[in-house]
């Protein structure tokens, strides 16, 4: 056991401290600010959970172009260096995001002229472009920092282990950073832009790594012009769609890059035999399915925050505990994948994924207090059950595009597997954002002291009963029909 717990420190190197860095930099992104932006979009803006459902599907958009990013790192030098200066370039604007969520979040006279809503979606697309841009120097520098004097078998175990080391560092800085900044978020909550002041050290953290380890010098190859200017203008295309607010812009953008992407995947694998066509086919289904289903959107935790009275330092300890139960399960679910058929695995995190939605609804209806149970003490122990499931789902997604990339070609069809889960997270939350205005779920929003809108939850009851219904059968039946190992 403690051999287990030793390996990846005695793995460690000292030439993987950039992407480790730039790694757990992204972690921290992703979780510091969560809780106090949560809060302050809750108590300070005028959106639905319609609205942020809108705006989560927005924000996927960078993660899906994310090959632009890729081909620019592998092409374009900027100051002699095609590595260094996007990390720099990605620290600034993760820096703007944060000096502008501090000038509204603490109302300072230099934004008092534009509309806080437009300042938070603005500083959001510019951070993760930001966090995008370092996640693919990131990405692209774990297949570069092993010494080139290494055997093929040398290189091959290394590569495995800055993968495993690389989401250790991922999901360490959610478990801390979340944690932290969910009790300063309590701390504060007075004066929430404290918080964002303070999360000033996310972009340092990835300034650092590349600025005091010497990378190896990489050559740049040829652009790619098909998929760098197609990418960029699309991208135009996006930004126009989103800008002019164009009726059912997400839905177009969305048709796009789906037939954009799967175009791309079928001409990828089109020489290779009808029957390998047919397995990748049925895998692609089920990961685009699995990845697709809609969530219950906001209004769940703002019904957390109103009704059963969680505050900042409860989310924190939630954050933790989810976080540190996940970070464990790296360690220890790998025997339980590798052992079993992966359909069969996704039916049963399916099954229990769906028994541990019950407890949400059964406090819905108040079941818990008919039983003695504290909300907490519930909402504690749902979300300790639940997170080893979730990243051990998130694996799987992983391990089934990896097993099904074609040879000589599994570059390209990661790049391009990513994005179509990505797209898939974009249907889900087109699929939240349909659910939320038939279901409409709102929190009490004072404007200048009047009443705007007025507290209601009673639709969701009605949308947890359908979340979990879709989230049950429609993955379940998709994988029973489209399961490639009985093809």
């Amino acid at each position: 056991m403690l051999d287990i717990f030793l390996t990846p420190i005695r793995a460690f190197r000292m030439r993987y401290i950039p992407l480790l860095l730039i790694y757990f930099s992204y972690g921290s992104g992703i979780a510091f600010t969560a809780i106090a932006v949560n809060f302050w979009v809750k108590d300070t803006l005028d959106m639905t959970a319609s609205d942020l459902a809108e705006l989560g599907i927005w924000l996927t958009i960078p993660w899906t172009v994310k090959m632009i990013f890729g081909q620019m790192v592998d092409s374009v030098n900027i100051f002699g260096s095609n590595r260094k200066p996007y990390v720099y370039i990605g620290a600034l604007l993760i820096t703007t995001s944060s000096l502008m969520m501090i000038a509204v979040v603490g109302d300072y006279a230099i934004v008092e002229n534009f509309p806080k809503k437009f300042v938070y979606i603005l500083a959001s697309v510019i951070a993760v472009v930001g966090f995008v841009m370092q996640d693919v120097v990131a990405d692209t520098m774990t297949t570069e920092v092993h010494n080139k004097n290494q055997s093929e078998e040398e290189i091959h175990h290394e590569l495995a282990t800055i993968q495993v080391l690389a989401r250790l560092s991922l999901g360490f800085a959610i478990f801390i950073t979340g944690w932290v900044g969910g009790e300063l978020a309590d701390v504060f909550h007075d004066h929430r832009e404290v918080v964002f002041q303070i999360a000033l050290f996310v972009p340092l953290l990835s300034i650092l790594g590349v600025s005091l380890v010497k990378l190896n010098p990489v050559a740049v190859s040829p652009v790619n012009k098909h998929v760098l200017y197609g990418g960029l203008i699309f991208a135009v295309f996006i930004v126009l769609m989103g800008y002019n607010d164009v009726p059912y812009s997400q839905e177009i953008v969305f048709v796009i890059s789906l037939s954009v992407v799967l175009y791309l995947l079928s001409d990828l694998i089109n020489d290779l035999d009808a029957s390998t066509i047919r397995h990748i086919k049925m895998a692609m289904i089920i990961i685009f399915v699995y990845r697709a289903m809609p969530s219950v959107g906001a209004g769940l935790s703002w019904w957390e925050i109103d009704v059963l009275g969680f505050d900042e330092s409860f989310f924190a300890k939630l954050s933790a505990i989810g976080g540190g139960i996940a970070l464990a399960g790296m360690w220890f679910s790998a025997k339980f994948i590798i052992k079993r058929d992966i359909v069969e695995v996704l039916i049963f995190l399916t099954i229990i994924g769906t028994l541990l939605s019950m407890p949400i609804v059964a406090m819905y209806y108040d079941i818990h207090t008919m039983l003695g149970f504290d909300a907490r003490t519930v909402a504690l122990v749902d979300t300790a059950m639940a997170s080893p499931f979730d990243y051990i789902a998130q694996v799987l997604m992983l391990t089934l595009v990896a097993i099904y990339a074609p040879e000589g070609k599994k570059g390209t069809w990661f790049a391009l597997m990513a994005s179509l889960m990505n797209i898939a997270l974009s249907a889900g939350g087109l699929f939240t954002k349909y659910l939320n205005q038939v279901f409409v779920v709102s929190r009490e929003v004072v404007t200048d002291g009047v009443i705007t809108t007025a507290q209601n939850y009673t639709e969701l009851g009605s949308l947890l009963w359908v979340v979990i219904v879709i989230g049950f059968v429609v993955p379940i039946v998709t994988i029973i029909k489209y399961n490639p190992n009985k093809a």
